[in-house]
């Protein structure tokens, strides 16, 4: 068994719902084998406030997230990221920056649920959808045997998880 912590960098491009819902959820799941962050192209500047309210409603600590850009972690004495994971289909089309150590990117496209719009329920239903989505992807991700996998296999599974 590895005591590597493993760095991983949650991508979308506003960086308010989605990304935001990754972090906390592998930073909860993941503790002490996973270190998440997350980041955008074109970051909101806040996060969306149901975002927050999904993740204290599931009991998903949220101190300490806030919507940042993603050129936090192309600095000199950014974090090194291991994996890097492209969370909306829009943010998966941009040109991302070049990540110090060269990680692992897939893309796990999650549906927007700031794109529905309707009664306070079905805006609720939506952000629950991502977290179950995310966390499910999650689950998969921190039961993968990293010290067996070679660099392939572990690239394939990665992408694979993200098709689920």
């Amino acid at each position: 068994m590895t005591n590597k912590v493993f760095n991983v960098l949650f991508i979308s491009t506003d960086n308010s719902i989605r990304s935001i819902i990754a972090e906390a959820l592998l930073n909860q799941i993941g503790k002490g084998r996973f270190r998440a962050f997350s980041a955008g192209s074109q970051p909101t500047g806040h996060v969306n406030p149901h975002a927050i309210e999904t993740l204290r409603k599931a009991r998903i600590n949220t101190d300490g997230l806030r919507s940042k850009s993603w050129n936090e972690f192309t600095a000199p004495d950014a974090p090194r990221m291991d994996l890097v994971f492209t969370v909306c289909d829009s943010a998966a089309g941009e040109t991302c920056p070049s990540w110090h150590g060269h990680p692992m990117h897939a893309q796990w496209s999650i549906n927007n649920p700031a794109a529905i719009s309707g009664t306070d329920e079905a805006i609720f239903k939506a952000f629950h959808e991502a977290l179950i989505f995310l966390k499910r992807r999650i689950d998969l991700l921190v039961m993968l045997p990293f010290e067996k996998l070679d660099s392939l296999a572990l690239r394939e599974s990665v992408a694979e998880i993200g098709k689920n």
